[in-house]
């Protein structure tokens, strides 16, 4: 396993391609951290190595990239993919099961919630990609509009922590904690909205039927 400080030599070295290719490698499941890959990516760039802006941009596509190839492999392969090495290493049974009732009782929601959770994310855009779930176009929007949020959270944090990454691992637990609290809050609001617009159209049904 990659620490932050072996991941910024590394990166320190091979800038913006090491960030890009690494990412796609953490999409694949490959045991990095993918947060802390981006981060890394933000402290070369504070300690002058690279542009973050720029690194910010690379880090989005690099992110995006890596999920499209996981769902790609999941529409490709289908349910065949479990007799294969990476399917293996991705998926199991059990987990297949429980992201498909996941899919069947919150929807779409499902997909944005996985760029937030680590360890989940690749079962369940594989999952997407073998049920196919959804067509491209409305995977790369809503898994893209959940990268707006978390690469440049974590690509900054990085750069504006690279004198000090001590701090920076403090910093780095209380974001994530504030990550999770905002994604919570997010997935409440929609559910209270969902909850709401039934309550609506079930009073405008009863009204209906009692003007008739």
């Amino acid at each position: 396993m990659f620490s932050l400080s072996s991941m910024v030599d590394f990166y320190s070295t091979f800038g913006y391609i090491a960030v890009f290719g690494m990412l796609l490698l953490c999409g694949l499941g490959v045991p990095v951290p993918e947060d802390i890959s981006i981060i890394a990516g933000g402290i070369i760039s504070g300690l002058g190595y690279t542009n973050v802006h720029v690194m910010c941009i690379v880090s989005f596509f690099g992110v995006l990239a890596g999920d499209i190839i996981v769902y790609s492999l999941g529409r490709y392969f289908g349910v065949q993919i479990f007799n294969r090495k990476i399917g293996k290493r991705l998926l199991n049974s059990s987990w297949y099961d429980n992201i498909l009732k996941s899919f069947q009782k919150n929807g779409k929601m499902v997909l944005f919630a996985a760029r937030f959770m680590p360890g989940l994310r690749a079962p369940i855009f594989l999952t997407a990609g073998i049920t196919k779930f959804t067509g491209y176009g409305t995977f790369i929007l809503i898994d893209g509009f959940a990268a707006l949020i978390s690469v440049p959270v974590w690509t900054y944090l990085g750069f504006y922590g690279a004198s000090n990454m001590d701090v920076l691992l403090k910093w780095m637990k209380n974001t994530k904690i504030g990550i999770v609290i905002v994604l919570a809050v997010i997935i409440a609001v929609y559910f209270i909205g969902k909850l709401f617009k039934k309550k609506i159209v079930k009073a405008e049904i009863i009204m209906k039927n009692g003007d008739e």
